[in-house]
């Protein structure tokens, strides 16, 4: 049996529970998905190249074991279901996101499954399927879903129809999923959600993001967390000084600014300016100057002319953050930015695109540079060309001498210089 996946790291640590329930059922999980006679697809919707990419490997697991069970799940699997029984000839199963709890059973069964679909009305969910990972296979960092869906509703994003309205995983769970990453081994683990910052909303009072971090730095001071990305308008003076202020937390923010121009964030139906932005990175930085500021940015949303791309570049160039992802709107059927008027060509969004990314490169050779002579605490993930290789606590990629039983430990490494977009170090 294999587990292919697509996409977000919310998908990410859903695979990892599925394989945990896949094993637990006495299933045997392969890597090579050519011997696999269950392929188990977690699909990915946020883009257009995204779904195109989650139909391709459909197709390619077809191919590789006509025979086998194919089991569908994922985001492109809940919004376009006609167009997967599209693909092939043969029976799929396809599981919604709602009843991902479920799909363990569903790969295990030897039931016949011509359109067999556990679907449901994703928008009428109000719980997060439970699902819980003991492990995380190949990975030294694992990822901890606290969250699932969307109320905020951009848009160019058809998150919202494909994963419902934000809900919550209970304390509880969140605590008893970090306890089995812990007891597997885990140091470092990642805090994500589709729509993490709207964390306990619908929990009731006294449940909210800051108070879940506060818990978790408390009931576990051996781990360190690392926040996924957060909203502008969630990032307040409470949370930046608990990053602050916590040594388990990491000084580290992703924050999606998509673009830099007013009115592009207003017909992308944002819910904030620019003027916020720029305060909460000035912020940030303020109060914790080494920490990494990560930037989305999105070019050639319909309607940004030229002035508005401007306005994009100058205020990320402007702005102390530490890196870009830089991608170009891609037309999502079904959300409203596809029907919009002023479509941008794609020529003038490939331009963009490599401006942006110049600006990413200059950015993070800046603050590369400025933290040359530190010693910082740096996650070895991997080997590689006889070098510990992983990344700082403030999110710098560090290369260092040492051994292979290094490799998923925490090592303290003074930064010495920086070759080939990584920094070179020594153990402290």
């Amino acid at each position: 049996m294999a587990v292919v996946t697509l996409g977000c790291k919310v998908n990410q640590f859903e695979a990892a529970a599925f394989e945990s329930g896949i094993s637990a059922l006495g299933g045997e999980l392969v890597r090579d998905s050519a011997r696999a006679d269950v392929y188990v697809v977690n699909s990915c919707a946020v883009t257009a190249k995204a779904a195109a990419e989650s139909r391709r490997v459909i197709r390619r697991l077809v191919r590789t074991n006509p025979a086998a069970r194919i089991v569908v799940t994922g985001c492109y699997a809940q919004i376009a279901i006609d167009d997967i029984f599209d693909l092939v000839d043969q029976p799929l199963c396809i599981v919604g996101n709602g009843f991902k709890h479920m799909l363990a059973e569903v790969a295990m069964s030897d039931r016949h499954c011509d359109l067999e679909m556990y679907m449901g009305d994703v928008a009428s969910a109000r719980e997060v399927s439970p699902l819980l990972a003991t492990s995380f296979p190949g990975r030294t960092r694992a990822y901890v879903k606290i969250q699932d869906g969307c109320n905020n509703f951009c848009s160019y994003c058809i998150v919202p129809y494909a994963r419902g309205r934000s809900r919550s995983v209970p304390v509880a769970d969140v605590i008893r999923q970090v306890e089995a990453f812990a007891a597997a081994g885990f140091i470092e683990l990642v805090v994500t959600g589709i729509h993490a910052g709207a964390y306990g909303r619908d929990l009731g009072p006294g449940s909210d993001f800051v108070t879940l971090l506060r818990c978790l730095g408390e009931n576990f001071p051996g781990l360190g967390f690392r926040v996924s990305s957060l909203e502008p308008s969630e990032i307040n003076d409470e949370i930046i000084d608990l990053v602050a202020q916590s040594p388990g937390l990491r000084p580290h923010f992703h924050i999606p600014l998509q673009s830099g121009d007013d009115g592009v964030l207003a017909r992308m139906n944002r819910k904030y300016r620019t003027a916020l932005f720029r305060d909460v990175v000035e912020r940030i930085r303020e109060k914790i100057p080494d920490c990494a500021i990560g930037v989305d940015v999105m070019v050639g949303f319909p309607g940004e002319d030229e002035a508005a791309f401007v306005h994009t570049r100058d205020l990320v160039e402007s702005l102390p953050v530490t890196y870009l992802h830089v991608f170009p709107y891609s037309k999502r059927p079904g959300t409203p930015a596809a029907g919009m008027a002023d479509q941008v060509e794609k020529k003038v969004k490939e331009e963009r695109v490599a401006v942006m990314r110049e600006l990413d490169h200059k950015k993070r050779v800046c603050f590369y540079e400025s933290c040359l002579g530190e010693v910082r605490e740096v996650l070895a993930e991997r080997m590689k060309s006889g070098m510990l290789r992983g990344f700082s606590d403030n999110y710098i990629p560090v290369a260092f001498p040492g051994l292979k039983s290094g490799v998923g430990r925490i090592h303290q490494v003074r930064l010495e210089r920086i070759s080939d977009m990584t920094v070179n170090g020594t153990i402290d």
